[in-house]
């Protein structure tokens, strides 16, 4: 079975998305980087949280505006909801609980990566101790408020280890597993 991997884009004061869920800052972001072209075509499903998949605008990976990763990667898609599913969208799995999501989702990644988008999400798989390893994409620009990367008061340290650290022009890419407790 593959890993689950947070694979996010953040700007450098730490933010995933600008104020009310705003993702216009990635653009002019773009171009070759290898790094992100390696974990693209590793991809073999993804989990993705619900207010991901419903977007603050409407414009979430429901929609067809807001598919992931821009409609370039295809594949199985699961929804976490702990509320009642929408209603049925072709390409996307609604699952009621971390657990069973999970798993259904690596068992349709086969070798390939689950990649959770969203974080909550991710904060949830880490809690739960499923999250393998993250990689962020930082771009130079800051937000100065948005979603954070990773926000939680009271929470336990978490350890974690570099596996890469590279640059294309525009990004740096962290690539980090996280380092579990004995």
């Amino acid at each position: 079975m593959g890993k689950v991997l947070w694979h996010i884009t953040m700007s450098l004061d730490g933010f995933i998305a600008g104020p009310g869920g705003d993702m216009s800052w990635m653009a002019g972001y773009g171009g070759a980087n290898p790094t992100a072209e390696e974990v693209m075509s590793k991809i073999g499903a993804l989990f993705i949280g619900h207010r991901t998949f419903l977007g603050d605008d409407d414009a979430g990976a429901g929609s067809e505006e807001g598919k992931p990763y821009g409609g370039v990667w295809q594949g199985p898609m699961f929804v976490l909801t702990h509320d009642k599913a929408p209603a049925p969208t072709p390409g996307f799995t609604f699952v009621g609980d971390l657990e069973s999501g999970i798993a259904a989702a690596k068992a349709a990644a086969g070798d390939g990566y689950v990649v959770v988008l969203g974080a909550n999400t991710a904060q949830q798989c880490l809690d739960a101790g499923v999250l393998d390893e993250i990689l962020i994409h930082v771009v130079p620009v800051l937000l100065g408020d948005g979603v954070r990367l990773f926000d939680r008061k009271g929470g336990d340290l978490v350890r974690l280890e570099r596996l890469s650290l590279t640059h294309s022009p525009q990004v740096t890419n962290i690539w980090l597993s996280v380092v579990r407790a004995p």
